[in-house]
């Protein structure tokens, strides 16, 4: 039985975004509405995710571009680590690149940094009720990107050895094509932190020490091809 609009107990939220004024500004926001309790804030996503696992909030309102962890691979491992708390993106971006990443890591609400406070409100309780809380444009989005026929995907290479993840050997893969960190970010739409912390992760896995090593590797391993001639 659902509970009355009156009786239902604030939804406990966790802010993350890595500009100080707009994440106080979000807080100051929500802490004037019904409905939300702010229970704590992040400055990037790797506090997002410390702060979850020390508060186990209901909803996490998550920016995406933040330093040192993105917004992506955060809520992967919120979702991933805690499955009680659901994500609500809370982003200045809605184009493809943005929206179906963070979609597929497990956020379950998408909104633009000039949703009312009152749409955000309705997302965090929609997300907590098992219905998604996307921005209008957000759901044309959706609808445009399902109408489209989707591209063949290009079969696999290889699997992945030594534990590699799936980001971590497309990482891999782009080392082989001779991108640096900086152009790896743009390529991924991550932060070069992010893909610092991905290269960490895949050198410790597969005991690489270099970047020629991790050439060398993903070719013995089959997970890219040599150009053709």
């Amino acid at each position: 039985m659902t509970e009355p609009e009156g009786e239902r107990k604030p939804a406990r939220v966790v802010v993350a975004d890595d500009q100080t004024v707009v994440r106080e500004g979000i807080v100051m926001l929500l802490g004037l509405l019904p409905g939300v309790e702010v229970v704590g804030a992040a400055g990037d996503g790797e506090e997002a995710v410390r702060l979850v696992g020390e508060l186990a909030p209901d909803v996490v309102l998550m920016d995406l571009r933040m330093p040192r962890c993105d917004g992506v691979e955060a809520t992967r491992r919120i979702r991933s680590q805690y499955p009680g708390t659901q994500v609500v993106v809370l982003t200045t971006y809605a184009d493809d690149e943005s929206l179906f990443p963070a979609l597929r890591a497990g956020a379950r609400g998408y909104l633009t940094k000039d949703a009312g406070g009152d749409e955000i409100v309705r997302a965090v309780h929609s997300v907590l009720s098992g219905d998604a809380g996307l921005s209008p444009s957000v759901q044309r989005r959706l609808l445009e990107r399902l109408s489209r026929p989707e591209p063949e995907q290009a079969p696999a290479v290889g699997e992945a050895p030594d534990g590699l993840t799936a980001r971590e050997t497309e990482v891999l893969g782009l080392i082989a094509e001779g991108l640096t960190n900086q152009e790896i970010a743009r390529r991924l739409h991550v932060s070069t932190a992010t893909v610092k912390t991905h290269i960490n992760n895949l050198f410790a896995k597969a005991g690489l020490k270099d970047r020629a090593q991790a050439v060398r590797y993903a070719y013995s391993k089959g997970l890219v091809r040599p150009p053709s001639r």
